[in-house]
């Protein structure tokens, strides 16, 4: 049970951190409702759990091998944002666009997952984390696998933290709010991903 608490803390605390995902996850939010923002952390979460699974069952092989692929996974990571900011810049934004279809639920999960999963420096986070407090190895499979849930628990905690706060002001916020908001997200977004490709 320690290890479950341990995992949901550190969950939380990866997840946290406002980055491009948090962004997204609030625009989605506010555009499309609380179950999409949350449906897209959802995907944030279970690569973090992935990850965490990597770094926690001390997997060396294939946590060298995601480092040493770390320069593709930042081009792709970097193009993605980039499309999603253009896509999101370029888009007509509507309230009347608030109920989620399941088909863009999925989409939603797999473009965050995708996001989080070609960031490398979410597994080096883990391991630092991991060993930091002595939890790399030290461990039994069954208190990694607890582990490793308690990440996806935290992380997906912050995620519904996050989608709720973000629909409670999406009922007051204007059409033409909205389309200010969908303007700074979506060149944010595109700043991350120019930054991911060039720096």
């Amino acid at each position: 049970m320690d290890m479950l608490i341990k995992g949901l803390i550190i969950g939380f605390s990866i997840a946290a951190p406002v980055g491009p995902i948090g962004i997204l996850c609030i625009r989605r939010t506010l555009e499309h409702g609380k179950r999409m923002g949350f449906v897209s952390g959802l995907g944030a979460a279970t690569a973090d759990a992935l990850y965490g699974f990597i770094a926690g069952l001390g997997l060396t092989i294939v946590t060298n091998f995601l480092i040493g692929q770390q320069d593709w996974l930042h081009w792709i990571g970097g193009l993605f944002l980039c499309y999603l900011g253009i896509n999101i810049i370029a888009s007509k934004s509507s309230q009347t666009a608030a109920k989620a279809k399941d088909g863009n639920l999925l989409t939603a999960y797999a473009s965050t997952f995708l996001l989080t999963i070609t960031n490398p420096v979410t597994i080096l986070a883990f391991l630092a984390i991991f060993s930091g407090l002595g939890m790399a190895t030290n461990h039994t499979t069954s208190q990694g696998l607890l582990l490793v849930i308690g990440v996806f628990v935290g992380s997906a905690l912050w995620w519904l933290l996050l989608s709720n706060i973000a629909g409670i002001f999406a009922k007051r916020i204007s059409d033409g709010s909205l389309r200010v908001i969908n303007y700074i997200s979506g060149f944010i977004l595109l700043g991350f991903g120019v930054y991911a490709l060039f720096f």
